[in-house]
């Protein structure tokens, strides 16, 4: 009898965090010259003429939130043979509601950028550098 209200006991304790959404942003977001991928925690940036990471998580709640991560200018998407980028850190500040995201971002070097708004689920809106 005992072994059996120990076990209720501990799948009644599991059963506290049904029905609780996640607790971290996630998925693809995108925007006017912005495109977003979070995805465990982590996220990657692409702007028309740079790129970035997100070495945070960013929380699902309804709160302003700063994050770390690192910002490179340059062109987006994929690295070529011999290219070379500087790497700079980057704080990313914002507010998610529901499905709309608003980010800003300072560069290291006192550069800021934004503020952006980005919708969950919406292609970014990138016009890529040559």
């Amino acid at each position: 009898m005992k072994a059996l209200f120990a076990v209720s006991l501990f799948a009644l304790a599991g059963c506290s965090t049904l029905g609780q959404g996640p607790t971290t942003l996630s998925g693809s977001w995108g925007g006017p010259g912005i495109g977003l991928v979070l995805e465990g925690g982590l996220g990657t940036v692409e702007y028309d003429c740079a790129s970035g990471t997100i070495d945070q998580a960013i929380p699902s709640a309804e709160v302003p939130f700063t994050v770390t991560g690192t910002h490179r200018t340059g062109a987006s998407g994929p690295i070529r043979t011999g290219q070379i980028f500087t790497s700079q850190r980057a704080t990313y500040t914002g507010l998610a509601i529901k499905q709309d995201l608003t980010l800003s971002v300072k560069l290291e070097d006192g550069t800021e950028l934004g503020p952006f708004k980005l919708t969950q689920g919406t292609a970014p809106q990138i016009n890529r550098c040559l």
